[in-house]
């Protein structure tokens, strides 16, 4: 049995996306109603509590572009 590695995103990523949305003047609970996502799944992704392997945190994960979206990959 193979070993999987967690990829959490590097903590300059979320530094990044963080930034990006201060620039944009967006706040993290707008962007979530936005992207209708949730809001403490995405807050744990830019805190660094969770790697977005599934559930809500994935779907926070790939609306902030920090993984690539399954479905996009699939087709």
């Amino acid at each position: 049995m193979s070993k999987t590695t967690i990829n959490k995103p590097s903590a300059n990523a979320l530094l990044k996306k963080r930034e990006e949305l201060a620039a944009h003047g967006i706040n993290l609970r707008e962007f979530c109603e936005a992207k209708e996502i949730s809001y403490q799944a995405a807050r744990e992704i830019l805190c660094g509590k969770a790697s977005g392997r599934r559930g809500n945190t994935h779907r926070a994960a790939v609306a902030l572009g920090l993984k690539p979206n399954p479905e996009k990959l699939a087709a």
